[in-house]
Order: C-alpha cells, then structure tokens, then sequence
C-alpha cells in the first residue's frame, strides 16, 4: 500500500476540496453550529460536555498531521470564489469489513445541501484515493437519513458498489441506537469513470 499526503482537488468551478488543517478550526465551529444536531450524528464522537472548539482543534491537528504522512485523508470543502466552508469529507481506516481499507464519510452544512456538494466531493476524493492504487473504501449510512441514503445508494451504483451486511454496525447519537448500512466500493487508476 503506498501512501501519499492529502493534497487539493479542484473538483469543478464551484467547489475546491483544501487538506482539513487548523487554519480552518473557527469557520468549521461557525458550520458546525448552524448544523447542530445533524453533526452529532454524522461524528458520533463530538462529546457535548466538552468545548466545541477544543474538540475540533484537537480533530483538525490530528487529521492535519495523520494527512501529510498519508495515515488520514479529510478535507475541507470551499466554495472559491468568497472561501466559504460549505462541509467536511475524509478517510479513516475504522473499518467494520475485512474488505475494506478505508471508511468515507462525509458532511455538508445545512445551508449548503441540495445542491449535490457530498455527490460531487465523494466522487472526486474516491477517484483521488484510487489514483495510484486499487483500493476498497466502505460507505455507512442512516437509513433514517432519507438524503444520506439516496446520496450513498447513488454513489454506490455509480462505482458499482455493492452492499455489505456484515459491515452494518450500531451507532449511538443522543443515546439513540442506529444500525447503520454498509456499501462497499473498490477504486483504483482501472476504475472507469463514474457515471
């Protein structure tokens, strides 16, 4: 497996996905607080005792430094033109499959969806991943989630991706339990161009 740092994508005229770093830490607070709750329930992790900005600073570190050695990929997606941060998409290796080697996920703020941001900022990023080598990236979702899922399943038959029960796990947010759905789609520089 080789690795490489997160770098930037250009995906069209209208959205630049930037490496996640801190240079971004308060305009993610600000996009994070006009989403809330539906943050919680893309990062389970976010502990609402704690100070918002500290976890995110802490997140950002993190992604920025597991970024450039290539452990981590996560960026920040920008519209060009005023630099607004409409959403966050990344890679991490928690995954539920034996298949998999990387989990996608992503989040776009409230007053930035419909307008096809996650569609286009997975697109693009799974192409980057597979860029150099063929690989596996699991795709969970809310089945509550009537835009997470329609989002999900479209990319899926985009990639020819394929469902995966035995990567279906429960995620509890605001002390509910949620089995999440898991997809699965393999990238790779042979990957034909999507749909």
């Amino acid at each position: 497996m080789s690795r490489r740092a997160t770098s930037s994508i250009r995906v069209d005229e209208g959205l630049l996905l930037r490496p996640a770093s801190l240079d971004y830490s308060s305009e993610l607070l600000e996009a994070f607080e006009e989403t809330w709750p539906e943050v919680s329930r893309a990062m389970p992790w976010i502990n609402p005792d704690i100070s918002f900005l500290e976890q995110i600073e802490s997140f950002l570190q993190e992604t920025e430094k597991m970024g450039r050695n290539g452990l981590m990929h996560h960026w920040v997606m920008i519209r060009p033109w005023d630099n607004a941060l409409l959403g966050l998409i990344g890679f991490d290796h928690v995954t539920r499959t034996i298949e998999a080697e990387w989990n996608l996920g992503y989040w776009v703020r409230s007053s930035a969806q419909q307008h096809g941001l996650a569609r286009k900022s997975i697109n693009a990023t799974l192409k980057w991943l597979g860029a150099i080598n063929e690989v596996t990236v699991e795709l969970k979702v809310d089945p509550l989630n009537a835009a997470g899922v329609k989002t999900v399943l479209q990319t899926v038959s985009n990639w020819n991706g394929e469902r995966s029960i035995s990567g279906d796990s429960a995620v509890t947010v605001a002390g509910i339990r949620t089995l999440h759905h898991c997809h699965l789609i393999k990238t790779g520089p042979k990957t034909s161009q999507i749909k």
